[in-house]
């Protein structure tokens, strides 16, 4: 089979490549034409559109982007058209995918989406298209498959994929927490959200003199912009995140990384921060208590959230004084293993693929 893979995001192109190797193992003639990074390529894939020109968070900043989106679009269509695959599978990117789903389904290829948008928490207009456009959802989170369900839209909930990565990945960890103890500063998977978010993180961390200051930076960003961020800074830059299982604390921009740190029972601040246009539309319609998915999940205030004008070098501070103090730490991690069991078990990428290649085996027959 030919597979059509859309991801835009650097968790969707790490997902993506863990799928196609579980599609690989059902599928043993499987090609695959992406939307994606490193990883993707990485696992096989041939990469035909990068992440650099895809990852837009905030309406003013995907308005600034307006023209390159539509390029991306027209050429996303243009090249679907062309290459005809058996199927097409869109990981997250809600905003952009829901426009290719629609064009796939009219033109009669099956549409599977993995990691479904969060119409819960923001635009439950949009579930008329997905029961439209979609043959098969694949949700992250229990409470998903509830809401879309209840919708008619076919779903399935195997587990939240990052457990699989991250238990692989401390199946390969070998590093040792070796001198000072670590604070991890986790500011994003966006070059945008890295320049609104680290100035104010290197600041604050700078004030904890007696850790080492650990900046996991992401791989689809160019080094030069961490580096001119970083500059005066006593800081390491690190380009993978063996190290977080051993660090003591983190700061982490809101997104899936938050989800990581609770996996591996670290105390956290979460932040977020926009353009002032796009935090008032935001607010507009957002119908969701909590930016953070450990609290979502929880339903109550596990971890601290600094949003907006709260997203301050003072307030930061004593967020992080706060979770190195050991009574608020213990509660914190506490709070983790319920999250931790929302989560569910490993083999989410392998339940996924027998599911799209056993859809796709029937429609060929």
């Amino acid at each position: 089979m030919h597979y059509y893979i859309i991801s835009g995001e650097l968790s969707g192109d790490l997902y993506g490549s863990y799928l196609i190797r579980a599609l690989k193992q059902d599928d043993t003639n499987a090609n695959f034409t992406c939307w994606g990074g490193d990883y993707i390529k990485n696992e096989g894939g041939d990469v035909v559109v990068n992440l650099s020109s895809l990852s837009f968070m905030g309406f003013w900043e995907v308005l600034k982007n307006s023209r390159t989106i539509l390029k991306n679009l027209f050429f996303a269509k243009k090249h679907i058209k062309h290459i005809n695959p058996d199927a097409l599978i869109l990981i997250d990117y809600p905003g952009f995918n829901i426009k290719i789903a629609e064009y796939a389904k009219k033109h009669n290829i099956p549409v599977f989406w993995f990691i479904a948008p969060q119409l819960w928490a923001w635009n439950g207009s949009r579930i008329k298209k997905i029961q439209k456009y979609v043959d098969a959802l694949f949700v992250a989170l229990p409470f998903e498959q509830i809401y879309f369900k209840k919708r008619g839209v076919r779903t399935f909930h195997f587990g939240h994929p990052i457990v699989d990565v991250l238990q692989n990945n401390m199946k390969h960890n070998k590093i040792n927490q070796l001198g000072k103890p670590m604070i991890a500063l986790l500011p994003g998977s966006r070059e945008h959200e890295v320049q609104y978010m680290l100035p104010v993180m290197l600041k604050a961390s700078s004030k904890f003199s007696h850790y080492r200051i650990i900046v996991i930076c992401a791989q689809n960003i160019a080094r030069s912009l961490y580096e001119k961020l970083t500059d005066g800074f006593n800081v390491e830059l690190k380009f993978d995140k063996e190290v977080l299982p051993f660090v003591t604390a983190a700061v982490v921009t809101s997104g899936t990384a938050s989800l990581e740190l609770a996996f591996y029972k670290i105390p956290q601040v979460v932040c977020y921060k926009l353009n002032f246009i796009s935090f008032m539309l935001a607010k507009l319609f957002i119908r969701v208590k909590y930016i953070s998915l450990v609290n979502i999940i929880a339903k109550k205030l596990v971890v601290e959230e600094l949003i907006q004008n709260k997203f301050n070098v003072d307030s930061l501070v004593l967020a992080i004084q706060h979770i190195l103090l050991e009574k608020n730490r213990s509660k914190q991690i506490k709070d983790y293993n319920a999250i931790i069991k929302e989560l569910g078990n490993p083999g989410c990428f392998q339940k996924t693929a027998k599911v799209i290649y056993s859809d796709l085996v029937g429609i060929k027959k």
